[in-house]
């Protein structure tokens, strides 16, 4: 049986001024002597206990809130329409947040899919669906959802490496957009029981744990170099053929297969090198 009635409290009020009423038009009259006191003492006194007791079963309900009702140990309803509602006058009401909420877990240190210690820390918004499970499946939902969202950051970060340098392996840092999606299932597949729906969950911070962040950033900045490297010989390997053959075509000069050798090793130290070079001017032959 459910504990929630529409009950107006106009009519609620109107009880409790007619109890009132004829219950001292009783007290008057009994006092003056008037024969009908005893029946307006006795009809008043009931309309003005049940106008009491239906004044301790109103409730108000704010928006962003529900309102759980248990009556005699057993789930009643949960009233979740903002406005003046009346409820059975011995239920028990317990209030639960429907806003949306936010929260972020602290700096967590996890082994990566390499073994290498990461610190990660993420952001999960959430809002309570189905406040009866809520309330009555786990001990405490905004605990709940805390310890399982840190054990879901954890799980993820383990399956993946921090960086996987440029294949096509999946990372942390490179695939931040699928990391986030497989995040957010994992934490709302671990809240379903406290009646929790995960809207959005991210990683808000990345990085190497202190102890190994200096070794990797060499190995990042040997990476970036190689890199930068393999860039500059491609460009510098371009602009020698095409100054060969632009040679060749306006002939400039005829160079033989000796004389090309020299021209393209000056050239691409010249091209490749990160330093100011100082140029010698060759002014004999070079036979």
């Amino acid at each position: 049986m459910c504990a929630v009635w529409l009950v107006s409290p106009r009519r609620v009020g109107i009880l409790l001024i007619a109890g009132a009423g004829l219950l001292s038009r009783g007290l008057i009259e009994r006092f003056h002597g008037a024969g009908s006191s005893g029946a307006l003492i006795g009809i008043g006194v009931p309309l003005l206990v049940l106008a009491l007791a239906g004044l301790r079963g109103l409730i108000a309900v704010t928006p962003g809130e529900a309102l759980v009702l248990r009556l005699a140990g057993s789930y009643q309803g949960t009233v979740r329409r903002p406005g003046l509602w009346w409820v059975h006058p011995g239920a028990r009401r317990d209030r639960i947040s429907t806003r949306i909420r936010n929260h972020e877990t602290g700096m967590l240190k996890v082994n990566d899919g390499d073994g290498n210690p990461i610190e990660i820390a993420a952001a999960v918004v959430w809002v309570v669906e189905d406040t009866a499970r809520a309330l009555f499946a786990v001990d405490n939902y905004v605990e709940f959802v805390r310890v399982q969202a840190e054990a879901g950051v954890r799980h993820i970060a383990s399956g993946y490496a921090y960086d996987t340098r440029g294949s096509d392996i999946p990372s942390l840092r490179e695939n931040a957009d699928e990391i986030n999606e497989e995040l957010s299932a994992e934490i709302a597949a671990r809240v379903t029981a406290a009646g929790v729906r995960v809207i959005e969950s991210r990683l808000t911070r990345l990085a190497h744990a202190p102890e190994i962040a200096q070794a990797m950033l060499r190995g990042q900045q040997a990476n970036a170099v190689v890199a930068a490297r393999h860039r500059i010989v491609e460009g510098a390997v371009g602009m020698v053929e095409l100054a060969l053959d632009r040679l060749s075509a306006d002939e400039v000069v005829e160079l033989d297969e000796e004389r090309k050798a020299t021209m393209v090793g000056n050239l691409l130290v010249v091209l490749g090198s990160d330093h100011d070079l100082q140029p010698v001017v060759n002014a004999g032959s070079l036979y």
